[in-house]
């Protein structure tokens, strides 16, 4: 999350302010970074096989949640973004999409 001398940026591109609940949790997204416009992690996998398989599992949950990571493979690494086009950033969708990320690459 991006910072300033007043602490933690609570806005995004547009200026729009995002609720204190959502920022906390930016907060605590200890493998992201980025700020109130969007969410990114990369990933190292052991192989290509893997890196593709991980996708693979993040899309079947982002296909339930109907919110849609973007993704860029790279070899064995793999980068998401998280951001709700419609919101204009960050939002609790972004939040739990990254959680369930972050769960399926402890299952590596």
């Amino acid at each position: 999350m991006a910072q300033s001398e007043d602490g933690p940026e609570n806005t995004t591109g547009a200026g729009r302010r995002i609720d204190p609940e959502t920022a906390a949790a930016l907060a605590r997204l200890s493998h992201w970074s980025g700020d109130a416009k969007s969410l990114a992690r990369s990933v190292e996998c052991p192989t290509f096989p893997a890196a593709i398989d991980l996708v693979d599992r993040v899309a079947v949950e982002a296909e339930a949640m109907d919110h849609h990571p973007d993704i860029d493979i790279r070899w064995r690494t793999v980068t998401f973004t998280l951001s709700t086009h419609t919101a204009g950033g960050v939002t609790d969708l972004d939040i739990t999409l990254a959680r369930i990320i972050d769960r399926l690459v402890e299952e590596l």
